[in-house]
């Protein structure tokens, strides 16, 4: 069943890069920009950052907290 699961997936992330695709080629036959603004990408690089860094400070709490109920389940021995 997973392998259903991936294959329908792989279908879709397909059929979403050849929507963009065309989508991309449109604009530039339109004359319009062919790549994004430098607005839009510091934006998108601007909450990259902070995704990565919220992901490190809920890593650095799990190890917290995976350390705390070692030495809680330890003790409780």
């Amino acid at each position: 069943m997973n392998n259903y699961y991936a294959m329908v997936a792989l279908d879709i992330a397909r059929d979403r890069e050849l929507e963009a695709a065309e989508n991309r080629r449109a604009v530039i036959a339109a004359g319009g920009p062919a790549r994004p603004g430098v607005v839009r990408r510091g934006l998108a690089n601007g909450l990259a950052l902070v995704s990565r860094s919220s992901a490190a400070a809920v890593r650095r709490l799990d190890s917290c907290v995976a350390d705390d109920l070692t030495q809680a389940l330890a003790a409780g021995k």
